[in-house]
């Protein structure tokens, strides 16, 4: 907030010192609070781990709240948790209508919730979620088979330091490389900080559809959406000179061929079928038809897919198919250990393993087919895992399906709003697709969609088991 509060100093916004306030109050009630449990046992059990994990990210989105409320950017407290969650849970999802007219220092602001909650995300899941056994990254615990049977290093600390000087690097990289193309400084470092988070905010009401007319901006965002859906720990192993871990990685694999097939199914289809001129946000194609199209599907498969939800243009108008397409694709989510929200790819890796062993099993009911992921057999309790938390996830989204409708939303785009915000995606389907906003969500609807928003990112399990009646029972 502080460092928000000296862009505004910068541009001269006018709400500099609503700004500093906001982070001199969220200091001293931090710092009150370290000093009351200063005497409190350090230790920490498993229950104790998903209560400070999930009251940790609500306390910060409720905290996040103060620079939109004390600068009058977003008055009404709904409004102003909700773009807060969305920001630190990389939704994406905004009630902003005229983005261009919010102060300099609170756009800074909201995308650097982005970027906080990107790489606590990253920490999260490579560090914090595998010692309470759940998580995607659970594959890439001590006894699994994965990136991180190589530890990156024995002690938590030291693997998040090297994981955050990772995150930092490619911000500053992309912030220097969209620059050079042609952006304003302050755009460019917004949107690296969105881009590396997978968040999905823009200093633009256009979104990157502001600079469909330059190309070169779009590939260099492009080229960051794939790296940030990657897992960060092979991005570790690249810098170490480690290639054959990143060649031989099915996760790697299978989340690379994804991206390239949906890009040619679009592709073709867009070329062939779609008008993209009328569906590009008023910007004419500059390099020709068959780049134009190329461009915008590889653009918006990996916004969908990494959960960016950047947008060059409104993928609701390339015919049904099309719609339905990125519907589907809000379900897959980027690699296990990235940015990204979503079910993830190792998940449906194993998923899709699993059936086809099905098959096998069914022909010889006494044999032994373990499920192999890196050429090394998977205990079966991770499968289980996996199995579950993908009912989980449909359950959830399908309540939340419901939840929308129930408060008089229509079909389509209750179904979107709930495969959104459960996947941390950001643009959805109908009134609140890729060229709207969330501002016309009733205020339940707003809670409604924080909560899902919260459960997608934190991997379901580690929020919903507040809920149940055991966690809270004495051992």
């Amino acid at each position: 907030m502080l460092l928000s509060a000296l862009i505004s100093f910068f541009y001269q916004d006018g709400v500099t010192l609503s700004i500093c306030l906001a982070g001199i109050i969220t200091s001293l009630i931090g710092i009150l609070c370290m000093f009351f449990t200063r005497l409190h046992e350090k230790e920490i059990n498993k229950r104790e781990g998903y209560i400070v994990v999930t009251f940790g990210w609500v306390i910060m989105s409720l905290s996040g709240t103060l620079p939109y409320v004390f600068t009058n950017s977003i008055p009404e407290f709904t409004n102003a948790f909700f773009e807060t969650i969305s920001g630190y849970t990389t939704t994406g999802a905004s009630i902003l209508n005229d983005i261009e007219a919010v102060p300099k220092g609170v756009l800074f602001w909201r995308s650097m919730t982005h970027w906080i909650g990107g790489m606590g995300i990253i920490v999260l899941a490579i560090a914090i979620l595998p010692l309470l056994g759940i998580g995607g990254m659970q594959l890439f615990a001590a006894e699994a088979p994965g990136p991180s049977t190589d530890k990156l290093h024995p002690r938590i600390t030291d693997t998040a330091k090297r994981l955050w000087l990772i995150y930092v690097g490619y911000t500053a990289a992309e912030t220097i490389l969209l620059t050079a193309a042609g952006m304003s400084f302050f755009d460019a470092i917004n949107h690296a900080l969105c881009t590396l988070s997978t968040g999905g905010f823009s200093t633009k009401n256009a979104s990157v559809a502001y600079w469909n007319g330059q190309p070169i901006i779009q590939y260099i965002i492009i080229l960051f959406m794939f790296l940030a859906g990657t897992n960060f720990v092979l991005s570790y192993f690249a810098f170490k000179g480690k290639v054959q871990k990143i060649i031989h990685d099915e996760e790697f694999k299978l989340y690379f061929k994804f991206i390239a097939v949906f890009t040619i199914v679009a592709a073709l289809v867009i070329y062939f079928r779609a008008d993209v001129s009328a569906s590009s946000i008023d910007h004419p194609m500059v390099w020709g038809e068959g780049e134009s199209a190329f461009r915008h599907s590889l653009f918006q498969v990996l916004a969908i897919v990494t959960t960016t939800g950047f947008v060059t243009a409104d993928y609701t108008l390339w015919t049904p198919f099309l719609m339905v397409f990125f519907f589907g694709l809000m379900f897959l989510g980027g690699s296990a250990g990235s940015t990204s929200g979503g079910v993830k790819v190792v998940r449906h890796l194993i998923l899709i393993k699993n059936g086809f062993l099905e098959f096998k099993r069914t022909l010889h009911p006494h044999a032994i087919v373990p499920v192999r992921y890196n050429k090394k057999a998977i205990n079966r309790f991770i499968v289980f895992n996996v199995l579950a938390f993908f009912i989980l996830y449909m359950l959830s989204f399908i309540i939340g399906s419901l939840g929308f409708s129930i408060m008089g939303i229509e079909f389509k785009s209750a179904v979107g709003l709930a495969a959104s915000t459960l996947g941390n995606v950001g643009p959805a389907l109908g009134d609140y697709g890729p060229v709207n906003n969330y501002a016309g969500l009733p205020s339940l609807g707003k809670w409604w969609a924080s909560f899902l928003m919260l459960i997608g990112r934190l991997e379901l399990f580690t929020v919903l088991i507040l809920f149940t009646p055991f966690f809270w029972r004495n051992r």
